[in-house]
């Protein structure tokens, strides 16, 4: 029961934090334009993986898409690529998880399950891991920029989609090791309760055997043969 409420709770955890990391690609900011050191701003700047965008006085905004995929900056496209792993990753692990959870009736026996329920969990954290990665690639590269004293051009601060994004990547990554390791410690109990019963056989099969040894080395038979000497004589079919 409890290994069951385990489950559910990693489960959880990690389904949680797969709709953050989700809900950071389609977020606008995720780096707004400094206003260190400026006394009047007419306009806030702000861009996330797929556009950059410039808001006025009035909250009057104009966007624009990223005209050329090769035409970006690396981390971009190295961000964009570990964000859409992560997504995909966190979906097929959410349905690997709903199989092989025990609380459920489909997956088959139950060492499959725990099977199919270690790839959730092993999936989980690596999606977890990727947008862990991402986030903080483009929160180093908007830090840089920053504390750059060369750097002239329009520095940049952390958006909310960053502080999302690490906020799901590790729920992802808790959900995932919670979930693999309960599953890892069901899976090592139920080998030992087997490995169990079969000593108890064993060992009780070893001792049924010593016995007939000892019968036969005094002498005597076993009781079915005694038995079947004293029913059929020698002369029982002449």
């Amino acid at each position: 029961m409890s290994n069951m409420v385990t489950e559910i709770m990693a489960f959880v955890l990690a389904t949680a934090g797969w709709v953050l990391v989700s809900s950071t690609l389609p977020t606008d900011y995720w780096k707004v334009s400094s206003i260190d050191g400026t006394v009047i701003t007419t306009a806030t700047y702000w861009s996330n993986l797929w556009k950059t965008c410039v808001t006025d006085s009035t909250g009057v905004s104009n966007c624009k898409d990223f005209p050329s995929m090769l035409a970006l900056d690396g981390y971009i496209q190295v961000c964009r690529g570990l964000m859409i792993s992560a997504v995909c990753l966190g979906f097929f692990a959410t349905a690997f998880a709903l199989v092989g959870m025990k609380c459920t009736k489909i997956g088959g026996s139950d060492k499959v399950k725990a099977r199919i329920a270690c790839l959730a969990g092993l999936q989980f954290f690596i999606s977890g891991l990727c947008s862990l990665t991402a986030c903080s690639l483009y929160a180093h590269r908007i830090t840089s920029e920053f504390f750059d004293p060369m750097f002239v051009a329009q520095k940049y601060e952390l958006g909310a989609a960053l502080f999302i994004g690490w906020g799901g990547s590790a729920l992802c990554i808790l959900g995932g090791m919670v979930f693999f390791l309960s599953l890892s410690d069901g899976m090592s109990k139920s080998s030992s309760h087997a490995d169990r019963r079969r000593y108890v056989y064993s060992a009780s099969y070893m001792s049924s055997h010593s016995k007939l040894q000892n019968q036969s080395a005094n002498g005597r038979r076993p009781p079915e043969y005694n038995n079947t000497s004293q029913q059929f004589d020698k002369n029982a079919y002449v």
